[in-house]
């Protein structure tokens, strides 16, 4: 009974914009002097700070960046230079930050993409400490590009799809037990000949031998072309990435052993390639259920439509959930994106995403029941919430919960110039 006074006290109704972060709600990011940023990830502190992970735009190209805010949205001063940090993966080099992981001892791992030209690119890994300072124990003085046999590490550069929908550059990362590093990454030969790579590194940096054998593993299912774009460690050290196959794409998920080999168990000996209710589809997001059940976000094509699917353990299709069939929200407009997902502790399921719609593109956020029905206790009775933060084009790239249960969403708003968003709703 106490908790739950705590909770009302605390966040009040569930989905309602918090007025306690930023203005009603909504932090702007804009690093000093730049162009432009972009939210890509957004995390949680256990002090409940919000940690930002961005790419920010300067006139001599872009970097990657972090913001770190105190729980009402202000920067967090005691964090790299005045709550920001900003960098490139070696100098003169342009460069963006994915993702990020938050470690047990405070420090803070950074994943995202070294800009070799103007086409290519090459995965970069970067270790800072806790107040943002680099980690000189990690990589080169804490940074890490990311170098294969072959040029395998070599993957193209979006050079014309708007910031936010799915595209060509992915590089995510996850953090094991033992403090060893994953992170996916692609490599093109031509535009419809590709394939995924799972790479694992030592906690200090180097490419970790005992991976596969060679550090790596070559994701690429039946000889067609695979991409990869998210990777879980699950709680019994299986590793699930996800992405997509062929062209027209499937959305495809792959398990494999703690040490890289295929977990044949799963699937179709190891691999899982579906379409969203039939179509053309992509797997953006992945998360693992409190009860091991497996979760995915991604996108239909044809009509571009957010899709929701949970899978059992072993990989087949989940009938407890919606029925075994995909959900889809049925929002009023003429396409949506899913970007974010996350598994709360009493099973509910948050999903965020935009919609596509010109310069009347919102942010979306959505809270399911475990058995797939919306949550009719938030927002107000409909189970959804669409926010508009102006005339721009809003997009939705990440989503986190805090410990309080409140719900934060990150992406970009594009009005003249890209500038991060953060949005934070009661939950």
């Amino acid at each position: 009974m106490i908790l739950e006074e705590l909770r009302g006290y605390r966040l009040g109704p569930a989905g309602e914009a918090d007025s306690t972060f930023g203005q009603s709600g909504t932090v702007r990011l804009q690093f000093p002097g730049c162009l432009s940023s972009l939210a890509n990830d957004v995390l949680a502190c256990a002090d409940g700070k919000v940690l930002v992970v961005l790419k920010v735009g300067f006139a001599d190209g872009c970097r990657f960046g972090l913001a770190r805010l105190h729980e009402d949205g202000a920067p967090d001063a005691s964090f790299g230079d005045g709550g920001f940090v900003c960098g490139r993966f070696q100098a003169g080099v342009e460069a963006m930050a994915s993702s990020a992981q938050l470690l047990a001892d405070g420090r803070i791992l950074l994943f995202g993409l070294h800009y070799l030209d103007h086409e290519h690119t090459l995965p970069g890994v970067a270790r800072f400490n806790a107040d943002g300072c680099p980690d000189p124990t990690f990589g080169e003085q804490g940074v890490k590009v990311l170098r294969l046999p072959g040029g395998l590490a070599e993957g193209p550069r979006d050079g014309w799809l708007p910031p936010g929908l799915p595209g060509v550059e992915a590089c995510a990362g996850a953090v094991q037990e033992d403090g060893k590093i994953l992170l996916v990454a692609n490599h093109s030969y031509t535009f419809a000949d590709y394939f995924g790579l799972l790479i694992r590194l030592q906690p200090d940096g180097t490419l970790d031998p005992t991976f596969n054998g060679r550090g790596f593993v070559v994701v690429r299912h039946l000889l067609m072309s695979s991409w990869l774009s998210c990777v879980r460690v699950q709680t019994d050290g299986k590793i699930l990435v996800g992405g997509s196959v062929d062209f027209p794409q499937l959305g495809l998920m792959v398990r494999y052993e703690a040490d890289g080999r295929l977990d044949h168990g799963f699937g179709d000996r190891g691999f899982l390639s579906f379409g969203f209710a039939g179509a053309s589809s992509l797997v953006t997001k992945l998360a693992i259920g409190n009860d091991g059940r497996l979760l995915c976000v991604g996108n239909r094509f044809n009509p571009m439509c957010g899709a929701l699917q949970r899978f059992s353990p072993e990989g087949a299709t989940d009938q407890g959930f919606n029925e075994a069939d995909v959900l889809q929200l049925d929002i009023d407009t003429s396409a949506s994106i899913w970007a974010g997902l996350a598994v709360q502790p009493d099973g509910s399921i948050l999903v965020a995403g935009s919609t596509v719609k010109g310069f009347g593109s919102d942010f979306v956020l959505v809270r399911y029941l475990a058995d797939g029905q919306l949550d009719r206790d938030f927002a107000g009775g409909r189970g959804w919430v669409r926010t508009s933060l102006g005339r721009s084009l809003d997009t939705v790239t990440a989503l986190a919960v805090q410990n309080d249960g409140r719900i934060l969403v990150a992406g970009h708003s594009l009005f003249g110039s890209f500038r991060a968003v953060v949005v934070r709703y009661r939950g």
